[in-house]
């Protein structure tokens, strides 16, 4: 056998294998674990966020109630209105001073009632994003043993199939199975493509310079898809 039947009889087994993968892959275990594990990894950051908003709307709240009690002694100071205005002072000073701090209370208010409106949303979010997590939680732990007890299912199988493509690995250079399982890894399948009427079975058209290449049972790359390209004939 030439190295192009080695490695399309090692991608031939290899096909099983990825057929394993996907029923794997699409099983109703594997989907509601992987629901369940992106979900409280993405809880964790939401948790996060709405701690750090928490603080932020602390904040705001304490620095109202800041601002009233500054109002509130602004305007202990008015407590004695009759004597001062006896003593001679100037009535629309007060006023005018009156309004302002009037004028202050109701921006303070309105400010106050959405912080207060923003806190109890934030509270029901919280108390939802937990009771969901806690669920998730469950569901992760339900699912996981039964994707891990799937997958022994198929332990067999794919011992099975991994010794077969062992034995055909010996006779293909390192080289080119370290690209082979490169390309795997990138989800490229198949990775061997026959070459048809001059082009890649992407649609890449090869010069007659690179199909001249192709004698022998030698494979090359495709430039755009980087499969193994062979000729068939």
């Amino acid at each position: 056998m030439s190295i192009l039947n080695e490695l399309l009889e090692y991608q031939k087994v290899d096909g099983e294998l990825r057929k394993i993968e996907q029923e794997i892959a699409a099983s109703e275990e594997r989907k509601k674990y992987v629901q369940a594990k992106k979900f409280i990894e993405n809880a964790r950051e939401k948790l996060e966020a709405q701690d750090q908003r928490a603080v932020e709307l602390k904040a705001q709240r304490d620095s109202l109630f800041a601002r009233c009690e500054e109002a509130a002694k602004a305007i202990d100071e008015y407590s004695d209105l009759e004597e001062m205005l006896a003593g001679g002072g100037d009535i629309s000073f007060y006023k005018k001073n009156a309004h302002s701090l009037s004028e202050k209370l109701r921006s303070i208010r309105k400010e106050f009632t959405t912080v207060i409106t923003q806190m109890n949303v934030l509270t029901d979010e919280y108390k939802k994003l937990k009771e969901q997590t806690i669920a998730m939680q469950k569901q992760f732990k339900e699912y996981s043993d039964r994707f891990k007890e799937l997958k022994s299912t198929r332990a067999d199988e794919v011992n099975g199939i991994s010794k077969k493509m062992d034995a055909i690995s010996k006779k293909i250079p390192p080289e080119t199975l370290e690209k082979y399982h490169q390309k795997r890894k990138e989800r490229i399948f198949p990775i061997l493509s026959p070459l048809k009427k001059g082009r890649c079975m992407c649609g890449m058209d090869l010069s007659l310079a690179l199909q001249g290449k192709l004698a022998g049972g030698n494979v090359i790359e495709c430039e755009h898809c980087r499969r193994f390209i062979y000729n068939p004939d």
